[in-house]
């Protein structure tokens, strides 16, 4: 007797309901599957690697890289509501889990994708634009939605029982919940967004990098904390809100010892804390000083002036005596 082949299936996991849902519909077919979870700076696997350790799963972590930098700036189906490129993030994701097939055995790709839940990847011809620009068209199945789309290899060849997959459509979740009964999930994260680049406030700091040629790593680190001020083309100040900011940027600062950033404290008095970011070697003793006068501008324990420390990557520290402006300069370049 020919033992059946076991079929291997890679999933993109974010570790919400619909992916878990995905894992468990084709894990009942007796197929295996393997999570796997992209982590980016605009989004970040935690909530994958609880969901999947919570269920019994291990979910691969894999970093997006420069490429992925790249595709960002330059989408081919270009941008949502803010500066989220969808349809290319996904059919990206889907061309690195398509690459990784070989490594894991694997034979195709799923998704926990709903038809119509979402205005720009999960339309009709949104996915059908991933599926084709991901290089693996006939490989992916979303058994969430499957049946209410056209038929892939897995399901033609019989690897995929076609009439054990679902047809869910819309933004409900109801049909999701119950399912969620049936495999007994009981905890699952809200459907909340996790990715930063549907954000208003975010997405216009990370314009801001792009429009002066400092889309980079180092540069984008930092956008999720604090005050943002563009300074010239080629400098920005961040400064902190409160506590809870200038201890994320000590250790933002820390992880980014060698990225050349520009530290600002005032001498003996309590407040936030600046870091200046330039795209140039050597930062103007003008650009500096403006940044000191900001910094100083929300030192609520000063009326007049503070002396200010720069300390410098190599660990060099000056002194600049920086007076306190009331009259709003500082507001034509806050990015926030």
């Amino acid at each position: 007797m020919v033992q059946k082949k076991i079929h291997i299936a890679l999933a993109l996991f974010s570790g919400g309901l619909d992916s878990l849902l995905a894992v468990k519909v084709i894990q009942d077919q007796g197929i295996k599957v393997i999570p796997v979870c992209f982590e980016s700076p605009f989004f970040s696997c935690k909530k994958a690697i609880q969901s999947a350790k919570q269920y019994n799963l291990y979910v691969n972590v894999i970093p997006l890289e420069q490429d992925y930098l790249e595709m960002i700036q330059n989408p081919k189906y270009g941008y949502g509501k803010n500066f989220n490129p969808c349809i290319d993030c996904h059919a990206f994701m889907f061309s690195k889990l398509g690459d990784m097939m070989e490594k894991f055995s694997a034979d195709f790709l799923i998704s926990g994708e709903v038809l119509g839940q979402r205005p720009m990847s999960q339309q009709l011809n949104g996915m059908n634009a991933v599926a084709k620009l991901s290089g693996y068209k006939d490989l992916i199945v979303r058994p969430l939605s499957q049946k209410l789309l056209q038929d892939t290899k897995p399901i033609r060849e019989g690897w995929v029982d076609k009439e054990l997959l679902l047809e869910l459509r819309g933004r409900s979740r109801t049909p999701q919940i119950e399912l969620a009964e049936k495999f007994g999930i009981i905890e699952y994260p809200t459907p909340a967004g996790g990715c930063l680049l549907t954000d208003p406030g975010y997405s216009k700091r990370l314009t801001d990098l792009k429009q002066h040629d400092m889309f980079a790593n180092g540069f984008i680190t930092f956008l999720n904390v604090g005050r943002h001020f563009r300074l010239d083309d080629s400098t920005k100040l961040i400064i902190g809100r409160n506590q809870n900011d200038n201890e994320y940027m000590e250790k933002l600062i820390e992880n980014s010892a060698k990225q050349g950033n520009i530290v600002l404290k005032a001498r003996d008095i309590p407040g936030p804390i600046g870091i200046v970011q330039s795209r140039d070697e050597i930062v103007s003793k003008e650009i500096l000083k403006l940044a000191a006068e900001i910094l100083v501008r929300y030192l609520s324990k000063v009326n007049d002036e503070a002396v200010v420390l720069i300390q410098f990557p190599d660990g060099e520290v000056k002194e600049i005596l920086a007076k306190k402006r009331t009259n709003g300069f500082e507001r034509k370049m806050l990015l926030n």
